[in-house]
C-alpha cells in the first residue's frame, strides 16, 4: 500500500511549491522546488523526483544522513478544518547526478546537474 495516495496524492497535484529540509551540521537546511516541476516529472508511487540545480549542502547533508522532511500545501484541496490542506512527508533522500532518473530529469530540466530523489515513508496531513 502506497503512503502517497488520496488525500495526500490530491495535494502534491495541486501544490505551489515544495520545502525540503535535510540535517546538516550546524542543524536543519531547507530548500525549495516548485509543484509544478514536481508534476512535470510525474510521481511514481511514493518515490519523488525533482530536478536538482544547485543544492551542494542539501547533497553534502542527505550523503551524511540521508533523512528528509517535505512540506507541501494548497488551498485548492479542503482541508480538516477549512479550505487548504498541507502535508509533511518524511523519507530518505539522495542527488543523483546519473543513471535513468538523472537522465529523465536532465532532459526535462536542461539546467538541472541530476535528480534530487526522495522515497517517502511517512505524510502527517496539517491543517
Amino acid at each position: 500500500m502506497n503512503v502517497i495516495e488520496g488525500v495526500t496524492r490530491n495535494l502534491l497535484e495541486k501544490t505551489e511549491f515544495l520545502t525540503i529540509v535535510t540535517e546538516g551540521a550546524d542543524g536543519p537546511h531547507v530548500v525549495g522546488n516548485w509543484g509544478d516541476y514536481l508534476r512535470r516529472l510525474g510521481l511514481d508511487g511514493d518515490r519523488i523526483v525533482l530536478p536538482a540545480g544547485y543544492y551542494r549542502k542539501t547533497e553534502e547533508n542527505l550523503q551524511r544522513n540521508s533523512r528528509v522532511q517535505v512540506l507541501a500545501a494548497s488551498r485548492a484541496v479542503q482541508g480538516s478544518h477549512g479550505p487548504g490542506q498541507g502535508c509533511l512527508l518524511h523519507g530518505t533522500g539522495a542527488l543523483v547526478s546519473e543513471g535513468d532518473l538523472a537522465d529523465r530529469v536532465k532532459t526535462a530540466f536542461p539546467w538541472a546537474r541530476g535528480a534530487l530523489v526522495i522515497e517517502v515513508e511517512r505524510v502527517e496531513l496539517q491543517l
